[in-house]
């Protein structure tokens, strides 16, 4: 019964999806013609294994695409998938424009799952970046020295919490704009929130 619930869910997703809708539909077809299963998780299609996701649909403005969660861990000799920001250490995709594209792609697609799946089965993990390997911008330096415990609160942040912050400070192209970010960031990193928390 609650297949049936996720199989709508997904029906739903693609009727709405009116660019990509016959591109995802055939991707849909091809990842359920896979061990996996499907479900529908953060308004997209999900396929998944042993309740482990591996697969997610996207639709995007110029095309649509297969997320691969642990596509890092796959040969690529294809040169296919794509890494979604230049901050994304584990996600790698495979990006469409046409169904065309998804049928002339179709034993290409199969053997990435194939091997998406084989990884999961074979307890591979994408080693991720500490958080000391990432830079931190010189407007936090500056005020991790200037104002009282605030390296303590900082320190005392989760390594996801600190890496979101040093991401959202990095992403400004301005010094100003960067430290703005972090003053107003100030208060809820001595409460222990992340940037995304509420």
């Amino acid at each position: 019964m609650k297949q049936d619930l996720k199989a709508k869910m997904v029906d739903g997703y693609l009727a709405r999806s009116k660019q990509w809708r016959e591109a995802q539909s055939a991707l849909r077809d091809i990842c359920l013609d896979s061990p996996l299963t499907e479900d529908f998780k953060w308004g997209h299609p999900c396929y998944t294994l042993d309740n482990t996701n591996l697969l997610i649909l996207q639709g995007f403005k110029h095309f649509c695409a297969l997320l691969i969660v642990n596509g890092s861990l796959l040969e690529d000799p294809e040169g296919l998938l794509r890494q979604p920001g230049k901050n994304t250490q584990a996600a790698r995709r495979l990006e469409f424009t046409s169904v065309d594209e998804v049928h002339e792609r179709e034993p290409l697609i199969r053997r990435y799952i194939q091997a998406s799946i084989d990884a999961e089965k074979a307890g591979l993990k994408v080693e991720f970046k500490k958080t000391e390997e990432f830079d931190y911008p010189e407007e936090l330096i500056t005020k991790l020295d200037e104002v009282p415990g605030l390296k303590d609160a900082f320190d005392a942040l989760t390594p996801g919490r600190q890496r979101a912050y040093l991401l959202h400070f990095s992403g400004a192209k301005q010094s100003k704009t960067r430290v703005s970010r972090i003053e107003k960031s100030l208060e809820a990193i001595f409460n222990g929130k992340g940037p995304n928390d509420r």
